[in-house]
């Protein structure tokens, strides 16, 4: 053990501290945090409608009284949703190109505005839709076919006329959660072009009589400029070749596949695994996996949050696992589930350091918090808690993943604040799901059970 030990700090822990402190990735994760504010936001309005709507049409039926009563309230929810979800993507970017340029030092608001900018000019700004036409009568339709139009009749017998494109319009795919991967690569290599010509002083220089505020502006228009007509013509060059946007490559060649490789059961169990395995080395495992967590998982949870706005069912989700479902179900108390270590220590300890630690702990572990466990025990560096603090969250996180697979429990699609109690939170992030509820307080019984036999080895290395 002690040789595992020396090995891991001698290779392992510099590689993973070089990870958490890596300015790019800390952009990435500080951009996330940045923008949990409006995720939050729309998580609730989101929640609010499950309840004032699509759980009373489950119960009472389409068109019910209550739904009816409640319909101001449900669309002021839905508008919430439009101005908080729906423009995801592009905070982000903001959020990203301002934390990148300042970790570099350089002008912060002007880095996120360019970053911004860079992402929206590679979106497709063409829209495609059917039109209804006013006052046109059904004897009319075959001459408007003679003259080339695409016409037909909708569900109501009224003359549409369809395929009429239009310029200036920018889908929600691109904005939204769908379109997160390109904001994330777009605004990281915008950025960092921006950030490269303020460094080499490619600006335009003011006098110093001239205010600050004015200069930063100035200076910012050079690499601006460059910065957003780099990406004017990479947009070109792929409609050109292509026939598609960046955006849409990016989301065809990049998105789509690693979201699809996150979904497998392995990759989920690797990921709980790292995180368990740095904080056990003192690292603050949450953080250093957050550019991959956050990254890859928060796609996946907004994606399903969408899927159920638009189709008003958790029935056919395209993702199993998203970053709630770690909160919900394999990191209850905190990482390594600490709150069932807590509830072994008070039944099965002898030790009175670990129960004063535990008592201590519980009011905090109830809401997720559990630093005051990691380092009170300590379980940091202490081989008798190696084994179930490593295995813990990667077990649970396999029996959620089943009944989720199985369709026992939807999969989570709300964000909720992370120190929602054990329990709540997966009732409340999987839209109101009872059974997701008790498979999130069957897995703090699962791991008591694994933790207990640890405390009782533990009682054993204090008596001798």
């Amino acid at each position: 053990m002690n040789a595992f030990l020396k090995w891991m700090e001698k290779y392992f822990m510099p590689f993973a501290s070089k990870i958490g402190s890596q300015k790019h990735l800390v952009a990435i994760r500080d951009g996330f945090v940045a923008i949990m504010p409006i995720t939050m936001v729309g998580s609730i309005a989101v929640l609010l409608n499950v309840f004032l709507r699509d759980l009373p049409n489950t119960w009472f039926g389409p068109g019910n009284k209550f739904v009816e009563s409640m319909s101001q309230i449900i669309s002021i929810n839905g508008n919430v949703y439009f101005g908080s979800i729906v423009i995801l993507g592009i905070v982000f970017t903001f959020a990203f190109g301002y934390n990148l340029a300042r970790s570099y030092n350089v002008n912060p608001v002007a880095g996120g505005i360019v970053a911004f900018a860079s992402v929206v000019t590679c979106m497709n700004q063409s829209a495609i839709f059917d039109f209804i036409l006013p006052n046109v009568n059904l004897s009319s339709l075959e001459a408007l076919r003679n003259m080339g139009l695409n016409v037909a009749l909708n569900s109501n017998n009224d003359v549409v006329l369809q395929g009429v494109s239009a310029w200036g319009y920018i889908g929600q795919g691109y904005t939204s959660a769908s379109g997160l991967f390109t904001c994330l690569i777009v605004g990281f290599l915008s950025s960092m072009i921006y950030i490269k010509l303020m460094i080499k002083k490619v600006t335009i220089k003011l006098p110093e009589s001239v205010p600050p505020a004015v200069s930063n502006a100035f200076a910012a228009i050079i690499p601006g400029v460059v910065t957003v007509y780099t990406f004017g013509i990479l947009t070109q060059i792929c409609i050109s070749t292509t026939g598609l946007y960046p955006n849409d490559l990016i989301i065809k060649w990049v998105q789509e596949p690693l979201l699809s490789l996150s979904q497998g059961f392995f990759s989920v169990i690797i990921i709980l695994f790292l995180v368990q395995l740095l904080w056990f080395f003192g690292l603050h495992g949450s953080n250093v996996m957050a550019p991959i967590i956050e990254g890859v998982y928060t796609p996946a949870l907004l994606k399903n949050l969408e899927y159920f706005t638009q189709n008003g069912t958790t029935q056919g989700m395209p993702y199993l696992w998203t970053r709630g479902s770690i909160d919900a179900f394999a990191q209850m108390g905190g990482s390594g589930i600490t709150l069932g270590l807590i509830i072994a220590i008070f039944i099965f300890s002898k030790r009175d350091d670990a129960r004063a630690v535990a008592k201590l702990s519980a009011p905090m572990g109830v809401f997720n918090i559990n630093e005051p466990v990691i380092f009170g025990m300590p379980i940091v560096l202490n081989p008798v808690y190696l084994i179930p603090w490593l295995i813990v969250p990667p077990i649970c996180g396999m029996v959620a993943y089943f009944f989720t697979a199985i369709g026992v429990i939807p999969p989570v699609y709300i964000q909720v604040p992370w120190v929602m109690p054990v329990g709540l939170y997966a009732f409340f992030s999987t839209g109101g799901s009872i059974l997701a509820a008790g498979v999130a307080l069957l897995n703090v019984v699962i791991a008591t059970c694994i933790w207990t036999p640890f405390i009782l080895l533990a009682n054993r290395v204090k008596d001798k």
